[in-house]
């Protein structure tokens, strides 16, 4: 599975911004798909994951109500909507998939197979 992450930008602080993760090479059916950053001298940190069946979706607690993770099917895409968005926000995302991940394991990044480029979030104050 490869993995393209887009819909990284600049925006002001209190703005928005839909990232979205495209798989090629096969569907993302059976595999869950997180989505992780990075920020400058910081360790990687998970944001959220939707789970490959159910479409379950978990947070990192401090940004649950502002990202929203939603598959779309059709599209074979999984996306990334960020709102209120804070400086502290900035960071390089990336999305990752995996399958039989379990529901404790979502939020470590070694439980992912395939990994997106990552694309890059600048959120100013």
């Amino acid at each position: 599975v490869q993995l393209q992450a887009s819909g990284g930008g600049l925006v002001q602080a209190g703005g928005s911004l839909r990232l979205s993760c495209a798989a090629s090479g096969r569907t993302f059916s059976g595999y869950s798909v997180g989505w992780f950053r990075q920020a400058p001298g910081k360790e990687r940190e998970f944001v959220g994951a939707i789970r490959a069946t159910g479409g379950t979706t978990v947070y990192q607690d401090s940004l649950k109500g502002r990202f929203t993770i939603s598959r779309d099917a059709s599209k074979n895409t999984v996306s990334l909507q960020m709102n209120s968005l804070k400086p502290e926000d900035t960071a390089v995302y990336y999305c990752a998939a995996g399958s039989r991940i379990i529901y404790s394991a979502l939020g470590v990044p070694s439980s992912y197979d395939y990994w997106g480029q990552g694309t890059q979030v600048t959120v100013s104050s």
